[in-house]
């Protein structure tokens, strides 16, 4: 009997689990069985596994064929696993040396064509890695900067799967196409969204380019600028009320501006949140200014508080962490939250 064990990491809201991930084999009509309470999105990736493997020129084991994640009693959501389960799955049919695969900890999604794609929440996966002892993680090429975040951990991105086996075999490393750039499997798109569901209606802005409104554009409002300036100063919610076109929401977009930047331990905190979501900024893997968001008024109360089965996502009040959350409703009065 063949066996092969690594590890991944579930996410329980942002905080991460390490996941053991345990593959044997046993004479018996071929077959390919995966427990450890995966949902649907896990289970599904028996398929995808296989195809990955066959696709990447190794040979499919034809053997029954069990794969476990343990701990068993916590509930795993999302592809994330594909590269773990596909290296122990090579490893407990001797195509790759267990021993290689024991200590390190894989993150990614697998193509069917063997390419390794980026998931959601790599920042809260590694740095649990690293709480528990874990110094060498697997991630997809996109998320590797992301993954660079923690110290004391070496991180190597790859782009397909064919290129994980070469390295752990030492065989030469095959040249791949560079990856597409974007946000894995976002939830949010950084944009005002009409309709229902998470995320609909919110605008959520994360250190990104482009023009960052200044006050030093504000003419007068001494009264309401020396607010703006307490309110930042001592962390101090802010409630503005006045007629249409008094400057209420232009004053509140600047507040921004005014905060200092996140500390250290802050951006990661930050980052570890949006990073769940799926909202970083594309090239910018660390959020070292406070995020703004601002629902629009036709926002569902799942998209301002998050949740969703599953694997929860948060939600505008999350996503303003070490922020600004602002409010500006046409039936109220405009209220601007500073969340750090």
């Amino acid at each position: 009997m063949g066996f092969a064990r690594t590890c991944s990491v579930a996410l329980v809201g942002v905080e991460g689990v390490v996941v053991e991930v345990q593959a044997g084999l046993e004479p018996g009509i071929a077959a390919f069985t995966l427990v450890g309470l995966p949902d649907k999105s896990l289970a599904e990736s028996r398929d995808r596994v296989r195809a990955a493997v066959v696709n990447s020129g190794a040979a499919w084991p034809q053997k029954k064929l069990t794969v476990g994640l343990s701990p068993a009693s916590i509930p795993k959501a999302g592809s994330g696993f594909d590269l773990a389960v596909a290296c122990a799955v090579l490893a407990a049919a001797e195509l790759i040396d267990p021993r290689e695969i024991a200590d390190l900890v894989m993150i990614g999604e697998l193509g069917l064509d063997g390419r390794v794609r980026p998931v959601r929440g790599v920042l809260p996966a590694v740095l649990a890695a690293a709480d528990a002892g874990y110094r060498q993680v697997v991630v997809a090429e996109q998320t590797a900067a992301e993954a660079s975040l923690v110290p004391d951990v070496s991180v190597l991105g790859v782009r397909s799967l064919r290129q994980l086996i070469a390295v752990l075999t030492d065989a030469p490393v095959p040249e791949e196409d560079p990856p597409e750039e974007g946000r894995p499997d976002p939830m949010l798109a950084g944009l005002s969204l009409a309709g229902t569901g998470i995320g609909a209606g919110v605008f959520c802005g994360a250190g990104g380019g482009g023009h960052v409104p200044d006050m030093a554009e504000v003419a007068g409002q001494h009264l309401a600028r020396r607010a703006l300036e307490i309110a930042a100063a001592g962390g101090h919610h802010l409630y503005l009320k006045g007629p249409p076109g008094a400057g209420k929401t232009m004053l509140a977009e600047r507040l921004p501006g005014l905060l200092p930047p996140l500390t250290p331990q802050e951006a990661l905190e930050v980052t570890a949140v949006h990073s769940v979501a799926g909202v970083l900024p594309p090239g910018k893997p660390l959020v070292n200014t406070p995020p703004y968001c601002a629902p629009h008024h036709s926002a569902t109360m799942a998209s301002l508080v998050g949740g969703g089965t599953g694997l929860p996502r948060p939600g505008a009040v999350s996503l303003a962490h070490r922020g600004l959350l602002f409010l500006d409703f046409s039936d109220h009065p405009l209220r601007v939250r500073v969340t750090r």
